[in-house]
């Protein structure tokens, strides 16, 4: 089985600035992400995708490939990111002569993933035949109880309605919310995929902890207490 490992970080950021590159307990943000792809060490090649010349050196720097810069129409705010993954893995096919079979990709605001999870991930992937495997963490908040929508009158209903009233959050069917940090693509799916769901589409489960994203700067400082803490282990 030949993996492409793939790791999308744009230069800008709105809710952290620079904070790919941002120093989290003594190395970059994108530094965790790359270490634990290499820990692993069942992908191929390592390919960062970045329009930043900055996030590209130190890239490089770490142990990632970055043979290419982002092209701007890939780069912007708006940009889904199916498109930047199909761009890095047309272009390695390409550029090294090579078909890989599966995408491994790794999101760096996500840093709090392990060997154990991406091998995790890559072994129910190919269990279960899918096109998609992505992780997640169970939502705090659930449509089925205590989640609602308004309507074009302004009263409040419940997202989802289910066969009975539901008491308890946890009599509600069990919802999760995708938490950012492991996507595992077929190749064949995903060289024209128009969208990450599809018919066959799996989730790899993760605890809230593993789960937190760097959104916000209070994010950033939670991930960094459990790194200089010595709370958490990559391998």
């Amino acid at each position: 089985m030949k993996i492409l490992g793939t790791i999308c970080a744009r230069g800008g950021s709105k809710g952290v600035r620079n904070k790919n590159i941002r120093d989290l307990n003594g190395k970059p943000l994108i530094y965790y992400t790359i270490d634990v792809m290499k820990k692993w060490g069942k992908a191929d090649r390592i390919i960062c995708s970045t329009d930043s010349p900055e996030i590209a050196r130190m890239a490089d720097e770490y142990g990632a490939e970055t043979p290419f810069m982002r092209p701007p129409e890939l780069a912007t705010d708006t940009a889904p990111k199916i498109p930047v993954i199909q761009h890095a893995l047309r272009f390695c096919e390409k550029e090294y002569d090579e078909i890989y079979d599966v995408v491994m990709d790794l999101d760096p605001t996500s840093p709090i993933r392990t060997t154990h999870d991406i091998d995790a991930v890559l072994d129910e992937f190919v269990r279960s035949k899918a096109k998609v495997l992505y992780s997640v963490t169970e939502a705090k908040k659930n449509p089925y109880f205590n989640m609602v929508e308004l309507d074009a009158g302004g009263n409040a209903h419940l997202s989802k309605a289910s066969a009975g009233e539901v008491f308890r959050r946890q009599d509600a069917p069990k919802v999760y919310s995708m938490n950012g940090s492991i996507y595992c693509y077929d190749r064949n799916y995903l060289i024209d995929a128009k969208s990450l769901h599809c018919d066959r589409e799996r989730v790899y489960v993760m605890d809230e902890v593993s789960s937190v994203e760097i959104d916000r700067e209070i994010d950033f400082k939670f991930i960094e207490f459990l790194l200089s803490s010595g709370s958490f282990k990559f391998e």
